[in-house]
């Protein structure tokens, strides 16, 4: 069926989904590990819709994986777009991306690629590189889900034979603290990356909301000097890697002032009571409706008080131990665990995906 197709006539637009949508099949091979480079495409399409891009921005990603955040961009900017200077800035210009893996930002260059995005060999659109070792150009949008994982570790082999782990600790002059948690340095870099007005939307694991030390030390100064807006509770079972509590922060950067340019901050709890899973029940567009319209990205001030949505204080925040932003108001209710008929239409799809790979495995090892 793909031989017979005339793959030259399609527009480049199809051969784009085609590629994307062979990368998020490839996600679902969770054992292969290809899910960690993958945030749920819902949850990237509904951070893009509130965050609201202009034609004519600079727009980056320091984590790029294969491309999700910036294709998003990308896909929500074509409609914008009045004039063809600005078509050709969009495809050109507008986004770019970083990636430390060779084969992720290899993926992401030929994905953008086969949506006409960086065909000026003048500006590639992607670069191979550790983000967080220098500062970048200035940007004026930020939209991003760096690495999980705690901190950042290499081995060295002594003569002796022996292993020793060294932290890995990024020494900027430009942070607020020196820290081997790599998520606190992104959200370091993140701010480094802003220009002046610049916006960012990031994606991060919880411990960035409430760890001691450095963590605080970034809290204070990321509330300070940007008006941190809006976080949005993520749940858990939307992520390949399963037990991961994230959340994504919004912040804009602001002019240094004596006063703090934090003055609210407005938390969505879409966490509480929710139940979601990469088989049953993913996550779509629809579960995210109502905090997109609880944003009011077209007004904030029309912001109000719901169930889910809840604003707190500057200075509520400063008084919380150590001014963590592991906010909750909302209680777990308890409720019963799977049906034993949903238990087994697990296992059953579970075995029936281990047949297919012994039968795979088995071909391989005939021929």
């Amino acid at each position: 069926m793909i031989d017979g197709e005339d793959w030259s006539r399609l527009d480049v637009d199809v051969k784009g989904e085609v590629y994307d949508g062979l990368l998020a099949r490839n996600a679902d091979d969770v054992r292969g590990g290809a899910g960690q480079y993958f945030t749920p495409r819902p949850v990237i399409r509904a951070i893009v819709e509130v965050m609201r891009p202009e034609p004519v921005m600079l727009i980056s990603d320091p984590a790029c994986g294969t491309g999700g955040f910036l294709l998003a961009a990308f896909e929500y900017l074509k409609s914008k777009t009045v004039s063809a200077e600005e078509a050709v800035y969009l495809r050109t210009r507008t986004l770019h991306g970083v990636d430390l893996v060779p084969n992720v930002a290899r993926l992401c260059a030929m994905n953008l690629f086969l949506h006409g995005i960086g065909t000026d060999q003048g500006h590639p659109p992607v670069s191979i590189s550790d983000s967080l070792e220098s500062k970048a150009e200035p940007v004026d949008m930020v939209l991003t889900n760096p690495p999980f994982g705690k901190k950042s570790s290499f081995t060295i082999v002594g003569a002796d034979g022996k292993n020793q782990t060294d932290k890995i600790s990024y020494e900027r002059p430009d942070f607020w603290a020196t820290t081997s948690n790599k998520q606190l340095n992104f959200v370091q870099h993140v701010y480094s990356m802003l220009n002046e007005r610049g916006r960012a939307a990031m994606v991060v694991p919880d411990n960035v909301l409430f760890e001691g030390g450095a963590g605080e030390e970034i809290r204070r100064a990321l509330l300070q000097r940007c008006e941190v807006h809006t976080l949005l509770r993520l749940p858990t079972g939307i992520w390949y890697s399963p037990g991961v509590n994230a959340n994504v922060l919004f912040f804009d950067k602001k002019p240094i002032t004596q006063g703090p340019a934090t003055k609210e901050v407005w938390v969505y709890d879409l966490r509480s009571n929710q139940k979601f899973s990469l088989r049953q029940n993913p996550i779509e567009a629809e579960d995210l409706t109502d905090f997109i319209q609880c944003y009011h990205a077209d007004d904030p001030t029309r912001r109000k008080e719901t169930a889910h949505f809840q604003p707190f204080t500057y200075s509520e925040i400063i008084a919380r131990d150590k001014a963590n932003l592991d906010i909750q108001w909302r209680h777990e209710t308890v409720t019963e665990g799977p049906t034993p008929q949903a238990l087994m239409k697990d296992i059953l799809k579970d075995l029936e995906e281990a047949m297919r790979e012994f039968a795979n495995a088995e071909t391989i090892i005939r021929r």
